[in-house]
């Protein structure tokens, strides 16, 4: 549930620029992927197997510098995934935001109440910068309810929000509601 839904993500985790600069080589020498990949490798130009491929870059921040798999009941068959964007309208402003997540303690709120992150980054590439983009993980729909309307309500949220120095720090907010493949590793 999102814009451009239906809709496939990806999350490839790169421990430095070198593999993401070298991915596309990597893929095209690796005989396993070419296997797996063949029938949309042949199909001609009229039958694209997507309509678009957009990437973004994301790195991690001081708090959360890479992927946390979930595990235990946010790892069950029914979990939901939450990807969310928050675009800023100036790069002051955008900068504010991430320290609201890291320093100002947003970020360990989410954790407090439920809302479980699986990634947090900076967007250095990609569409509608300047911007960060984070995902968070629920055992189901019932548990992202009810993490929401904690953290709308929580006093420590509230004094956040209404703290002059984060005023005006987000003007657009993108969200997709994502089920995981049968494959996938989060």
């Amino acid at each position: 549930m999102g814009p451009e839904s239906p809709t496939v993500h990806l999350l490839i985790p790169h421990p430095d620029a070198a593999s993401v600069v070298t991915l596309a080589g990597r893929l095209l020498a690796d005989e396993a992927d070419k296997k797996a990949a063949a029938s949309t490798l042949v199909l001609p130009p009229g039958e694209p197997p997507y309509l678009a491929c957009d990437v973004s870059l994301h790195a991690g921040v001081p708090t959360m510098p890479g992927v946390e798999a979930p595990n235990g009941a946010l790892a069950g068959k029914d979990r939901l995934f939450e990807l969310r964007t928050y675009r800023s309208a100036t790069e002051a402003a955008h900068l504010r935001k991430v320290e609201m997540f890291e320093a100002g303690g947003e970020l360990a709120l989410f954790r407090r109440v439920g809302l479980a992150p699986v990634f947090f980054g900076r967007d250095l590439a990609g569409s509608g910068l300047p911007s960060l983009t984070y995902m968070v993980v629920f055992a189901d729909a019932a548990p992202r309810e009810k993490a929401w309307a904690t953290f709308r309500e929580h006093p420590e949220w509230v004094k956040m929000r209404d703290d002059p120095r984060y005023a005006d720090t987000v003007s657009s907010i993108d969200s997709s509601l994502l089920r995981p493949t049968d494959y996938s590793q989060v």
